[in-house]
Parts: structure tokens; C-alpha cells; sequence
């Protein structure tokens, strides 16, 4: 994504917002309602200098105090109408704000989950959570209150400006001479500010990126005392953040500063030579007063868009940034014409000459021309020394990753050729780092099968050996496990997980050393449900537990990712080779326990 990002041209200052012109489109009642109640505002605006003219030239002059009552009537008859059109409008354009944002953040989620994990090897989650939450806030505020005061100005400047040449030719010319040397130094000014909006959001973004990747590694960071060092470094960032927020500011001030001198200055001079006119009797003291107030409502518009103007470039910089998220193409996805799984599912497993390295380590191969097969309700331990390719095996089966070459089958079809959705419905993994969110027990089991009932949960715990301790804890079932389960053991989070691969009942199961957070006891409960679980299922496990290992119909043992050695427990050690070396150093003490294995 930040590659993607220096490749692409910068794009002018507000394009970026018209990508989320469909999000408007889809509610246009609310935008009608909006852009009525602006106009009625800004023409009640436009009305008052009319007023004040024909106030001031007849009622002043003829000294009519009640032609001057009935102005004066009708003027707050204006400011009444003009109160109740400001807060219509203000409420129809904060609500389009508001939903255009909840539309955004909602899709932009979407569509983030379903980006693969390639996507995610080479970003930093927190830095995507600001796009998320601090990007759409700057956006909320430009299709909130900014969008709706640049129209409103634009109206009323150039509604303004057509009363200006009404009132006076002679003088609006002047004035519309004056506009190009205004207009042309705020859109340089624009762009600034944008370029550099843009730049304090991307600093931002690595700032809380940094935040959220040390408050979930609190545990760590006081074990090892390095509260001080995280904080030295997140106040660089912080100091970073501040110092590209303070530039942007600054060309947004300046910005402002200018506009203002150029518009009323050259308002000024105008001025004094329509009071020019009027000594001179070619102007009446009420046109001239007309067109002093076309001029200030013009000058004050057009100083306000300058305002504005800055806010969307700095929403323009987020847009761009959101949208760089919306156009990111997952790497993974379905084909264009999905092959159908059998059904019912076989469960037959198959690498073909499979080759693959990871897209961040390209030049280093994790599997080498892999090949095996496993049939239909077999279970298959994979074993092998750290970096192996174990966990790689079942990040491609699973489709995370597409192979370089060779195929990966379930029941005899390509995984590229089937739907993503029904691949990974066919599979339940139990993880060596469990995932536990900050939701209920309940939730957490339950998890990807909503809809499950509290009696399909609680029979998943029970056969999972979790029930026990579940029922001891405050709210049972609806306790909350907290961020990354952290309120449980780890022997409690993975008994968790594997009640959630039970309820999930695929047909094949995925376990990547799904017992060795526990204790032995625990491991002794928890491989009864498994050795339950496993029946008549294919099962395809990594382990470095004998007792999984001893039952399993066939070991492959993997080194620099292919297979090496094949076959049982006991005719492995038996061949002496790399499985006979694990075997001792791993399971000494087992070993020292079955010598007849041995």
C-alpha cells in the first residue's frame, strides 16, 4: 500500500472526494431536503441588502416612520425565516455526514477483512485502524459542516456578485478584475495544504500504529522494563505527529490570512470610490449602501471558502487514503467460475509438486516440490525442525496463500478453481496461537456460526473439556474473555478454540500443535475429545506430542520443505534418519516410557 502510494501521481486537491459522491447518490432525499433549505437560506440572505437600500432611499429620505416600521417588519420576518432554513440545513447536512460516514466505515471494514494475509505481512494494523477511525472523522467533517458552508458561500458569493453587477456595473467590474489575482493563490495555497494534511495523517497513523502494537504487548514491555523506551519512542512520534499537524496548520493559517487581505483590500478600494460617486452625486447613498453589504457578504463568502477550502483538502488527503484501502485487491480471491466441491464432502487431501515462497521472502523457498496425499478419514502427523514448512501446509490448504507452482486439492479440486467461502467452510483449525476476541465465552465459540445455540456451544465446550471451567467463572458462558482472551490461561484459551473447531464440524481438521499450551492433565482431557473429534474425519496434524503422533495412521517428516521420510512411528525410528534424531531429543522422556516402541 505504501508502494502503491509513491507510484501513484499526486491527484489535485479535492478529486479524491469525488469517489464518494455514490455514497451521497444513495440517499437523495436527505441531500434535496439539505440543498433546499441552503438555497432558501442563502437567497434570505441575498434579500437583505434590498431592504436596507430601499429603507434607507425612501425611508430616510421622505422621513416616513411607518414605511420604516414596515421595513423593519419584514426584516425580521427575514432573520426569521433565515434562523429556521440555517438550522433545517444544519440538521440535514450533519445527518448526510454522519450516514455517509457510518456507510464508509462500514464498507472499508468489509472490505479490509477480506483482504489476504499478504496484505497484512507488509501493513500494520494500527496504522490501517487510523484510516479507519481518524480518516473518516476528517471526511465526516467535510461532508458534514465544510461541504455544506463551500456551498453555501458559493452561493451567496456569486449570488452576491450577480446583485453586485445589478446594483452597480461601473463598480462590480473592479471588483470581478480583482477575483483571478484572489482565486489563482488559493488554489496554490489549496494544494499546500493538502500535500501537507496529508503528511500529518500519515504520521498520525504510524503513531497509533506504534500505540496499539505496545498496549497489546503491555506484558512484555514492563517484564522486560521497557516502559521507558516505549515511551522515549512513542513520544518521538508524538513529537513527529505534532510537528507535520503544526505544518499543516501553518499553511492553512496562512492561507486564511491571505485571502482575507486580498479580498477586503481590494473591497476597500472599491469602496472608496463609490463613496467617490456619491460626493459626486452619481450614486445614491442606498445603492451605495447596497452594494457595500453584495460586497461584504462577497468578501466574507469568498474569505470563508478559503477556510473551507483548506478543511477539504485535508479531507481530500483522507479520502485519498481511504480509498487507496477500497481499491486494495485482495491477492486471494474467487474465480471467475467456481468449480462446485463434491458433495458430501470426502475429506481427500492432495500437494501436487508444490512450490512456494512468501511474498516478503521471495528469494527464501519454504516448500520445495512437496507432494503427498491423504486420503478420506486418514489421519496425518507432520512433523520436522523449526521452518520446515509444518504451518506453511496449512496456510495453503486453508488458501491464504496461492502455491508459485504445483496444485493443492481438496476432494480432487484445484483450491484456485473453488469458492473461498465454501473451501474454508470445509475446514476447522485449531491454532497454535489462539485467537480469542473480547467478547463473551459464548461469542468466542461460537464464532463464524452465530446463529449456533447456548445448547450446541455448551455441548462443543463439553466435548472440548471446557464446560468445567467455564461454569466456575462469574457470568458462565456470557463472561467476558477480554482483549486476547487475557483473563484466561493459555491452556483455557486453547481448550476455547478447539470447542470452537468442534461446533464448527468440518469435515477436515487443521491442528497446529493444538496441545501444547496445556498441562498434562489438561492435555490428557483435551486428546480424548480429540481422538472423539477426529473420527471419521480427515485430520491433518503438527505435533511434537508423542501421544498424537503415536496414533496418527501415517507421519510425514519434513525438512527444507519436502518430504523426507514417511511412514509410522515405529518404522521411522526404526530407518534411524531425522525422525529417530526428534524422537530423541523431543520425546526422551516418552521414549524412556516405550522402549518396545523404540
Amino acid at each position: 500500500m505504501a508502494e502503491s502510494r509513491e507510484q501513484q501521481p499526486r491527484t489535485k486537491a479535492l478529486r479524491p472526494l469525488t469517489r464518494l459522491l455514490p455514497y451521497l447518490a444513495r440517499y437523495r432525499s436527505l441531500v434535496a431536503a439539505a440543498v433546499f433549505f441552503l438555497i432558501l437560506a442563502a437567497a434570505t440572505t441575498l434579500a437583505l441588502p434590498l431592504a436596507v437600500r430601499r429603507m434607507v432611499d425612501h425611508g430616510f429620505a421622505a422621513a416616513d416612520g411607518s414605511f420604516i416600521n414596515n421595513y423593519f417588519g419584514m426584516l425580521m420576518a427575514l432573520a426569521s425565516m433565515l434562523a429556521v432554513a440555517s438550522a433545517m440545513r444544519y440538521y440535514y447536512v450533519i445527518t448526510i455526514g454522519e450516514r455517509v460516514v457510518a456507510d464508509l466505515r462500514r464498507e472499508v471494514f468489509a472490505h479490509i477483512t477480506r483482504l489476504s494475509p499478504s496484505f497484512y505481512d507488509v501493513n500494520q494494523s494500527g496504522e490501517i485502524v487510523s484510516r479507519l477511525t481518524a480518516d473518516t472523522t476528517q471526511i465526516k467533517s467535510a461532508f458534514g459542516s465544510s461541504a455544506s458552508q463551500a456551498l453555501r458561500n458559493t452561493i451567496l458569493c456569486l449570488g452576491a456578485m450577480g446583485m453586485m453587477i445589478y446594483t452597480s456595473p461601473k463598480l462590480s467590474a473592479l471588483v470581478l478584475g480583482a477575483i483571478p489575482l484572489i482565486v489563482f493563490p488559493l488554489v496554490a495555497f489549496g494544494r499546500s495544504v493538502r500535500k501537507r494534511s496529508r503528511a500529518a495523517q500519515d504520521t498520525l497513523a504510524a503513531t497509533s500504529a506504534f500505540a496499539a502494537e505496545v498496549i497489546g504487548a503491555t506484558r512484555t514491555v514492563q517484564a522486560f522494563g521497557g516502559e521507558a523506551t516505549a515511551t522515549n519512542r512513542y513520544a518521538g512520534t508524538v513529537e513527529d505527529a505534532y510537528g507535520a499537524a503544526r505544518a499543516a496548520i501553518r499553511a492553512r493559517a496562512l492561507l486564511t490570512g491571505f485571502a482575507i487581505l486580498l479580498v477586503f483590500g481590494s473591497i476597500v478600494g472599491v469602496l472608496w470610490y463609490g463613496a467617490q460617486s456619491v460626493l459626486s452625486g452619481t450614486m445614491t447613498a442606498g445603492t451605495l449602501g447596497q452594494f457595500v453589504l453584495y460586497s461584504v457578504i462577497a468578501a466574507s463568502s469568498l474569505g470563508q471558502l478559503s477556510e473551507v477550502w483548506g478543511e477539504l483538502s485535508a479531507a481530500g488527503g483522507a479520502a485519498e487514503r481511504l480509498t487507496e484501502l477500497l481499491e486494495e485487491v485482495p491477492a486471494i480471491r474467487d474465480p471467475q467460475t467456481p468449480m462446485v466441491l463434491p458433495a458430501p464432502p470426502r475429506g481427500e487431501v492432495e500437494f501436487d509438486a508444490v512450490s512456494f515462497a512468501y511474498p516478503t521472502r521471495v528469494s527464501s523457498i519454504t516448500l520445495n516440490n512437496l507432494s503427498f496425499h491423504v486420503k478420506p478419514g486418514e489421519t496425518v502427523a507432520i512433523v520436522g525442525p523449526s521452518g520446515a514448512g509444518k504451518s506453511t501446509i496449512f496456510s495453503l490448504l486453508m488458501r491464504f496463500y496461492d502455491p508459485a507452482s504445483g496444485t493443492v486439492k481438496l476432494d480432487g479440486v484445484d483450491l484456485r478453481q473453488a469458492r473461498l467461502e465454501e473451501l474454508r467452510a470445509r475446514l476447522a483449525i485449531v491454532p497454535q496461537d489462539v485467537t480469542i476476541f473480547a467478547a463473551s465465552i459464548h461469542d468466542n465459540i461460537a464464532f463464524g456460526m452465530p446463529d449456533a445455540s447456548r445448547e450446541a456451544v455448551r455441548a462443543a465446550a463439553i466435548a472440548a473439556q471446557a464446560d468445567e471451567f467455564i461454569s466456575k467463572l462469574d457470568n458462565g458462558y456470557d463472561t467476558l474473555a477480554g482483549e486476547r482472551g487475557i483473563t484466561l490461561s493459555g491452556g483455557q484459551r486453547q481448550r476455547i478454540a478447539i470447542a470452537r473447531a468442534i461446533l464448527k464440524n468440518a469435515p477436515v481438521l487443521l491442528l497446529d500443535e493444538a496441545t501444547s499450551a496445556l498441562d498434562a492433565e489438561s492435555e490428557t482431557l483435551v486428546q480424548k475429545a480429540l481422538d472423539s473429534l477426529m473420527q471419521d474425519r480427515t485430520t491433518l496434524v503438527i505435533a511434537h506430542r508423542l501421544a498424537t503422533v503415536l496414533k496418527a495412521d501415517r507421519i510425514l517428516v519434513l525438512e527444507d520443505g519436502r518430504v523426507v521420510e514417511e511412514g509410522t512411528h515405529q518404522s521411522l525410528v526404526a530407518q534411524g534418519g531425522l525422525y529417530a534424531k526428534l524422537a530423541r531429543l523431543q520425546f526422551q522422556d516418552i521414549e524412556q516410557r516405550l522402549p518396545s516402541a523404540v
